[in-house]
């Protein structure tokens, strides 16, 4: 057997999303899985559409979730060898000129077949629906169907798994590796992602870049799992996995025929997940690095914080909603009856001879009780958020000084 050879081939025209990003790990794994090589292939020929930074943009996604590839190769820099093909075609009369463009012959009678990895289906095209394309624009550049299967060929690619939008191009591509003498590669179609609603998944369905999803505060390896499950699963009910599972794990076989639907509150759960498992240095150097505003606090005061916030926690951006009171003073705004309330707590405090956990809860507590309240309203004014991290624990850390002082503040 040849050895897997794989690509992921995107195109500079905008940062990919999180369906193309799905179908770079499915490669990824798939060929570490088999022990072959992962090729990145920038297919920048669309000059119209390039947009600056897209390149750089692809090559970030990958390196920050850990897909890394084993060679790199960029369209643009081939334009000498796809215009050697096309000259091969034209010498065989497969290929024309039409206005400053070169067309490729689809013949007209037969029809195209492929059996697909995805499901092991037969897909058919009648070669008569199929039109001549155009293979060489007149700019210079080839067409995305011509560098493609160029480059395919060239870089002995194996197995070709792409999103099943590809379909319609495949017989295109069929018939230029008939017209060379080429054998084909595996075509592996992958259903396309949907959102909640069932329609093609789109930004208001979370269709964002994962540099989106970093900004936001989730886990690589919560993205890198709950990607993997769109549309395969392990054989098994295992839900939480890692990398190195995934790629002792993956195959085609276990990829669905349906199209799966993206669930963000999913996601977030299983993001959840993967910041409970974090050991507390590892979360401590992320959370810090995902806000610029806890680089200069107290190692300290951080390393009390994060546990207490870890179980409270779906992102990394959670934790300073969390603990926001303990860096900046609480904007709050109080009623009538809440000042009563606040009253109450800053007598109540004022007399406690202990100010521990325990203590604490006991006069929390008995303020509920006499003024008949919620805990929402204590965190209100105590830390200007409707709920948050245990009372408690919290203004053990706050320390008594500084509590009396903002609820003095506050009752003044």
């Amino acid at each position: 057997m040849r050895q897997v050879r794989v690509r992921i081939a995107p195109s500079p025209t905008g940062i990919p999303h999180i369906g193309n990003t799905r179908t770079a790990l499915f490669n990824y794994l798939f060929a570490k899985h088999h022990k072959g090589k992962f090729i990145l292939r920038i297919e920048d020929t669309d000059r119209v559409r390039l947009v600056p930074g897209s390149e750089n943009a692809i090559k970030e996604i990958f390196s920050w979730l850990g897909i890394h590839w084993d060679e790199e190769y960029k369209q643009s820099d081939r334009i000498l060898i796809y215009k050697e093909y096309v000259q091969k075609l034209k010498e065989k009369e497969l290929a024309y000129e039409d206005n400053g463009a070169v067309r490729f012959r689809m013949p007209k009678e037969g029809v195209n077949e492929w059996e697909d990895a995805i499901g092991s289906k037969k897909i058919l095209f009648q070669n008569k629906d199929q039109e001549d394309f155009v293979i060489l624009k007149s700019d210079g550049f080839p067409t995305y169907n011509f560098a493609n299967v160029i480059d395919d060929h060239l870089m002995e690619i194996t197995h070709v798994i792409r999103g099943d939008e590809f379909i319609s191009s495949t017989p295109k591509h069929i018939q230029l590796y008939k017209a060379f003498g080429w054998d084909q590669p595996v075509f592996a179609h992958l259903p396309v992602i949907l959102g909640p609603d069932h329609q093609k998944l789109s930004k208001r369905h979370g269709a964002k870049s994962a540099l989106d999803y970093r900004d936001e505060g989730y886990l690589k390896e919560a993205l890198l799992n709950y990607m993997v499950l769109l549309g395969w699963n392990p054989g098994s009910d295992q839900e939480i996995m890692s990398l190195d599972e995934m790629i002792t794990l993956f195959d085609l076989p276990g990829v669905n025929t349906a199209s799966p639907i993206f669930d963000v509150k999913k996601l977030l759960w299983m993001n959840g997940i993967y910041i409970r498992k974090s050991q507390i240095s590892n979360l401590k150097s992320q959370i810090i690095s995902q806000n610029s505003k806890l680089k200069n606090v107290d190692d300290a005061l951080l390393d009390k914080l994060i546990p207490l916030a870890q179980t409270r926690m779906n992102t990394l951006n959670d934790f300073y909603t969390l603990t926001r009171h303990f860096f900046e003073e609480p904007k709050v705004v109080l009623d009538e009856k809440e000042k009563e309330t606040a009253q109450k707590l800053y007598n109540a405090f004022l007399t406690m001879k202990l100010w521990d956990n325990e203590t604490i809860l006991s006069s929390l507590k008995n303020v509920i009780h006499k003024e008949g309240i919620r805990m929402p309203i204590l965190y209100k004014i105590l830390t200007g958020a409707p709920s948050g991290l245990p009372l408690p624990e919290s203004l053990t850390i706050l320390s008594r000084e500084k509590t009396i002082k903002r609820l003095k503040k506050l009752l003044t």
